[in-house]
């Protein structure tokens, strides 16, 4: 059928050809091509030139200053420009940025800088960039009222031990600002621990605390005379205002402890540990409190001098001067028993231990059963203090040598020179205040036992290197002072989470343990941080109290 189709197709086109009638001849002229194929050719070229140039119409690149119009062009122009200067101040705004470590969850990143880690100081590129600057300006006009125009007298307590004492007197102060009181000078109150009965005048500057804060708070000595029952400032619960939370804001003391200062005039505050916040107060408030514990409480001048001679004695023990590291061990008895961790110890160590918790802690102990489980995951957590075997790997892994010259403030150790012993061999320079100073220069000191604990204060608050082995006001304060002095001595705070693992894997090596505790401690030697939320700032005072150099 194909083959008969295409037969039919061709039979009809030759029949059609036949039948047609014959054009006559064409006769070509003298204009005209002689052959018939030269004008198809013309018109063909003809029409490729108007399909090449309508497609290198279609080609042509757009120009952004011909094709629009001028107004248009000059917009985009200043645009362009403007982009290219914001880039530029950029740049140059994130080079001349201060230097600041960021926290990002529990990891803090800090910038890189040129300089060559230091054994005995922070990169001096990384502590340029901040300054104190919570003390009140110079011509800054007092805004403190007359002492009979003040809402009423603020009188506290300050409990614990002289550090613990130090942040209630700069809350005290504080809150006094915050009610507009006249504040009587704090009381020390004697400690159970630490059974001592210091007075403030026995270890601050009295005349240099009211004077230096005269601008700010009105501050008094003594009782005013004409409120006769003293005692009932002591015993008495309406004249006492015992209902503050913990790390209550400002408002706070506006709204509820206020109201009883100007009805009763004189109130007391109790307990007043941690009974002002943070992030929920002023600003000025915060920087006040910067300005009590770093300008206006001064220890008496014979402790200063005291320490100044202990300081220049650990720096000359070599014949030659020479830096020095200070360790705040806490290893005391106390200290252990409270953390309810395990430690290296014998089977009677052990069991003596557990006599001693169940003793002192009953409620805590119970009948002892879940204390290894709970000694476990507070070691996990890094909430045992370090031993000091583990503290004298760790600063060896970071490289310091065997003749360092260490300053250790520590009160008795748990288990004697067998638990020192460690320590002492691979760091036999160790010394405290007693091997410093002979009995008689100490004795004058005895008198007081916050006494001793400033001198212990001061010699690690000037040392190159402080090393904290375990939380506590002690180290949070000196750690702060460090920092707000300008952050060029380090100020070492071991990561004893990572550090209990590392303890604890019976397959690593030493190589891989130095770089472990070389790296993790790389940013946590008192650099630029942040203040971050619920940070307090006895620790860090860097965002309410420094300012930009």
């Amino acid at each position: 059928m194909a083959e008969l189709r295409h037969s039919t197709s061709l039979g009809a086109r030759t029949t059609t050809s036949a039948t047609s009638s014959p054009r006559p001849p064409r006769t070509a002229t003298a204009d005209e091509d002689t052959s018939p194929l030269i004008h198809d050719q013309a018109l063909r070229e003809d029409d490729n030139h108007a399909r090449h140039s309508s497609r290198d119409r279609d080609k042509r690149p757009f120009n952004l200053f011909t094709d629009v119009s001028p107004k248009i062009s000059l917009f985009l122009l200043i645009i362009i420009i403007l982009a290219g200067f914001i880039s530029v101040l950029s740049i140059v705004k994130r080079l001349s940025a201060p230097y600041l470590c960021k926290k990002d969850g529990i990891v803090l990143h800090c910038p890189h800088v040129k300089e060559p880690a230091s054994l005995w100081e922070n990169p001096p590129s990384a502590t340029a960039s901040w300054k104190s600057c919570s003390e009140r300006q110079q011509g800054e006009i007092s805004s403190v009222p007359p002492e009979n125009q003040t809402t009423g007298y603020l009188f506290i307590h300050a409990e614990g031990g002289l550090n613990q004492q130090r942040i209630a007197i700069c809350n005290a102060v504080a809150v006094a600002k915050i009610m507009n009181a006249t504040l009587i000078l704090p009381v020390l109150k004697q400690d159970q621990i630490w059974k001592d009965q210091t007075k403030f005048e026995d270890i601050f500057d009295v005349d240099h605390f009211i004077d230096y804060l005269k601008d700010d708070v009105r501050i008094v000595r003594n009782i005013p005379d004409w409120f006769t029952d003293k005692a009932e400032l002591f015993s008495s619960i309406r004249r006492t205002v015992k209902n503050i939370p913990k790390y209550a804001p400002a408002q706070f003391y506006i709204d509820n402890v206020l109201p009883r200062v100007k009805e009763k005039k004189i109130m007391a505050l109790k307990p007043f540990v941690d009974r002002l916040g943070y992030d929920n107060v002023p600003l000025e408030i915060n920087r006040l409190r910067c300005r009590v514990n770093y300008h206006a409480l001064k220890f008496l001048p014979e402790i200063e001098e005291m320490s100044d001679l202990l300081v220049s004695r650990m720096k000359n023990r070599t014949g030659s001067e020479n830096p020095y590291m200070a360790l705040h061990l806490r290893f005391e008895k106390g200290m252990v028993g409270l953390s309810f961790c395990d430690f290296v110890g014998t089977r009677e160590e052990k069991a003596k231990m557990a006599e001693y918790r169940q003793k002192e802690w009953p409620r805590r102990y119970k009948n002892g059963s879940h204390l290894w489980q709970l000694a476990l995951e507070k070691r996990k957590e890094g909430r045992c203090p370090l031993e000091p075997g583990e503290v004298a790997v760790i600063l060896r892994a970071m490289g310091y040598p065997k003749e360092t010259q260490i300053y250790v403030a520590s009160g008795q150790v748990y288990g004697g020179q067998n638990r020192m012993a460690p320590l002492r061999n691979m760091f036999p320079n160790l010394v405290t205040k007693e091997e410093l100073a002979s009995k008689e220069e100490l004795d004058h000191f005895r008198k007081h036992v916050t006494s001793l604990a400033a001198l212990d204060f001061l010699v690690c608050l000037k040392s190159n290197v402080f090393v904290m082995t375990h939380g506590g006001n002690f180290a949070k304060l000196i750690i702060g002072a460090r920092r707000y002095m300008g952050h060029q001595h380090k100020s070492i705070k071991p990561d004893k989470g990572l550090m209990s693992k590392s303890f604890g894997d019976p397959y690593m090596g030493w190589a891989n343990f130095v770089e472990d505790v070389v790296v993790t401690h790389q940013t946590r030697t008192g650099l630029p941080e942040e203040t971050f939320p619920n940070y307090d700032l006895w620790e860090n005072p860097l965002t309410p109290c420094m300012c930009k150099a």
